[in-house]
């Protein structure tokens, strides 16, 4: 896919289940959420000093959530994206997208079933998400080889259109999950810092595993929280 100045460039596969969650699997340029090819797996081939930078930056994820980057925070030196979004008031989106972000993260060592999400996150961002799919009486093996080759065959237009629209929660969460079932152990985005910067436009950063990485679960969330005309860049 293109270069970073693209809008809505973070978007990848929707997945057919069953291997997510039955649904859709947004992703960054070039990497959907999850499936390896731009997580926390980019940094352990690199070597366990660029692994172990991934894991500080997941462990400050809630302190920066809270009062911004600090000194050693930047010391870190991290991969950063910046995405801008606009919005008539944009200090809302980023308060909507910082309440969501850190209800999830802070549950990382006791990830909660399903059912009791809904009543943990912020009820507009569950309202906003699309209804869940019922689960199909029958259901054969999923090729996922097959379905990767047909998206990959896809143009990016293709790819847009076939990501258009809300996500269910529950795939939004599949990329949060850290238990086997989820994709949480290879997150390729944490949330770095945020700002307005202009009356009618702000933007959010965030540390990754480089470019591209899968940032259509970030996409959904700014999106959700009230930002529109999203736009990745440095």
């Amino acid at each position: 896919m293109g270069a970073p100045l693209v809008e809505r460039e973070a978007l990848g596969p929707p997945m057919p289940g069953p291997p997510a969650s039955g649904g859709k699997q947004l992703s960054g340029p070039e990497g959907r959420d999850g499936d390896g090819s731009g997580g926390k797996s980019r940094y352990r081939e690199a070597g366990a000093g660029a692994y172990s930078l991934t894991v500080d930056i997941e462990t400050g994820e809630p302190q920066r959530l809270r009062t911004g980057p600090g000194a050693d925070h930047d010391q870190q030196r991290p991969f950063l994206v910046r995405v801008r979004f606009a919005s008539e008031d944009p200090a809302r989106v980023i308060g909507n997208v910082r309440e969501v972000l850190t209800c999830v993260v802070t549950q990382r060592g006791d990830w909660p079933a399903f059912e009791r999400w809904p009543r943990l996150l912020p009820a507009w961002f569950v309202q906003r998400c699309a209804p869940e799919h019922p689960e199909p009486e029958t259901a054969g093996p999923f090729d996922a080889a097959a379905w990767l080759r047909r998206w990959r065959a896809m143009t990016r237009q293709q790819k847009a259109a076939a990501c258009r629209g809300p996500w269910m929660l529950s795939d939004w969460l599949h990329c949060f999950d850290p238990t086997e079932e989820g994709a949480g152990e290879d997150r390729s985005w944490w949330w770095w810092d945020a700002g307005v910067d202009e009356p009618h436009g702000g933007w959010v950063q965030v540390a990754t595993t480089g470019w591209p990485f899968g940032s259509g679960s970030l996409s959904w969330l700014i999106e959700a929280g009230g930002g529109t005309h999203l736009v990745y860049g440095p």
